[in-house]
C-alpha cells in the first residue's frame, strides 16, 4: 500500500482530530453517529492514520489524544466516572489492567478477538492484544566509537562506566516502554522488587536523561546525545529508517522484555457502542497492516495481518515470561517506588 494515500488520509483528518479530546456534536459529520473519543499511547502519525482510516472504514468521527502508558492511567483517574475517552488504544496490557483495577476500564469481548492468539488477550475482555513490540537497546554507532564501547548486548553492559551519562530511557511511571524494562528486571531477579529497583540504582548514573514518552530515547540516540536508548526495536527501526542510519539495534542476552499492546473499553463511555465498533475495527487485518504505512514496525497480533522485513522476529530472541497480570497489579506501587528510591518522574 501506498503510505502517501495514508499520509493524505491521516492530513485530511487533522481538521477532525480534537487533541483536546473534546468530541463534537452527534452527527456533525452527516453520518448521524456520535463521535468516538480515544487515547491513543503509539506514535503520533500512527494515532493519525487510525483515526482517519477508522472514519474512512465505519462512518464515526474519530478524535484521540495522545497519552502515553502512564500519562493515560494518570488521566483516567483525574476524570474519575465521568470519563472524556471511549477506548484505549495502544500501550502495553499492563497498563489497562492497571486502569481496570482502579475501575476505568470494563469488559468487552468483541467477536473480532477470536481471530487473536490466546496469549494476546485476556480471558475476561478486559483488553485484547493488536502488536506486540520487544524491548531493544537503540545505540549510536558513531557515539560507541567515541566512548570505546561495544554496542550493549546484556542488562549487565549497561552499567560499564563507560556508559555514564551516555544511555537515556522513559520513567517507568509515565513509560509504558519504561516499565516493560522495569518489570524485565524484575522478572529477571524472580519477582524480587528490591532487586530490580537495585539495578535500576545502579544504572541511574550511566542514565543522562528520563523522558516521558517512551521512544524519544531513540531519537536521542540518533541525535547523538546519548550512545545508547532503551526502547522498542519498532521504534529503533523506524528512526533508522528516517534517516538515523547510525543507529543499530542489539538485544540483552539474560532476555528482552516485551509489551503485548492492547485495545480496551472505556468504563462509562460516554459512546460505548462507538467505541465497541473502534476495537472490533482494530482487530482486524486490515487495521493493523496500517502500522507499517506509517513507519511503525511492532508485529500485529492478528495471524492474517502483513508481516514485513522491518519487524523483528520474535522467534530468534530470547524472551522473557511476561505476566501481564502480575505487572498489572504490580505496576503503581512499583512506579511509585522508582519514583521515590532511583528518580522522580518528569514534570511537565
Amino acid at each position: 500500500m501506498d503510505r502517501r494515500i495514508y499520509a493524505a488520509a491521516a492530513t485530511a483528518a487533522v481538521g477532525m482530530l480534537a487533541l483536546s479530546g473534546c468530541a463534537t456534536s452527534a452527527g456533525g459529520d452527516g453520518s448521524g453517529k456520535d463521535p468516538v473519543t480515544f487515547i491513543c499511547s503509539p506514535q503520533e502519525d500512527w494515532c493519525q492514520v487510525v483515526a482517519a482510516q477508522f472514519t474512512a472504514a465505519t462512518g464515526y468521527a474519530a478524535n484521540y489524544v495522545r497519552l502515553s502508558g502512564g500519562e493515560a492511567v494518570a488521566r483516567l483517574t483525574a476524570t474519575g466516572d465521568t470519563p472524556e475517552f471511549d477506548a484505549w488504544f495502544g500501550g502495553g496490557a499492563e497498563g489497562h489492567l492497571a486502569a481496570e483495577q482502579a475501575g476505568f476500564i470494563e469488559a468487552y469481548d468483541s467477536p473480532n478477538a477470536d481471530a487473536i492468539p490466546a496469549e494476546y488477550k485476556d480471558p475476561d475482555g478486559l483488553w485484547t492484544g493488536v502488536y506486540v513490540g520487544a524491548l531493544s537497546f537503540c545505540s549510536n554507532t558513531d557515539i560507541l566509537k567515541e566512548i570505546g564501547a561495544s554496542a550493549p548486548a546484556s542488562w549487565a553492559d549497561l552499567l560499564d562506566p563507560k556508559f555514564r551519562s551516555n544511555i537515556a530511557m522513559a520513567h517507568p511511571g509515565t513509560s509504558g516502554t519504561a516499565y516493560a524494562a522495569l518489570w524485565s528486571q524484575v522478572d529477571l531477579d524472580g519477582g524480587d522488587q528490591d532487586e530490580a529497583l537495585g539495578y535500576f540504582r545502579k544504572l541511574h548514573s550511566n542514565i543522562l536523561q528520563y523522558s516521558k514518552s517512551g521512544s524519544a530515547p531513540g531519537q536521542m540516540a540518533g541525535r547523538g546525545e546519548v550512545a545508547t536508548g532503551i526502547i522498542f526495536a519498532q521504534d529503533c527501526q523506524k528512526f533508522i529508517n528516517e534517516g538515523f542510519t547510525n543507529l543499530t539495534t542489539t538485544f540483552p542476552k539474560e532476555g528482552a522484555g516485551y509489551e503485548v499492546g492492547a485495545v480496551s473499553l472505556i468504563k462509562n463511555a460516554r459512546n460505548p457502542e462507538g467505541a465497541k465498533a473502534f476495537i472490533d475495527w482494530t482487530l482486524t487485518a486490515e487495521a493493523q497492516d496500517l502500522a507499517a504505512t506509517v513507519g511503525s514496525y511492532s508485529v500485529p497480533t492478528n495471524p492474517d495481518a502483513t508481516i514485513t522485513d522491518d519487524m523483528v522476529d520474535l522467534s530468534k530472541l530470547n524472551l522473557l515470561h511476561f505476566d501481564i497480570e502480575a505487572a498489572g497489579e504490580a505496576r503503581n506501587q512499583l512506579t511509585q517506588r522508582f519514583d521515590a528510591e532511583v528518580a522522580p518522574a518528569p514534570k511537565e
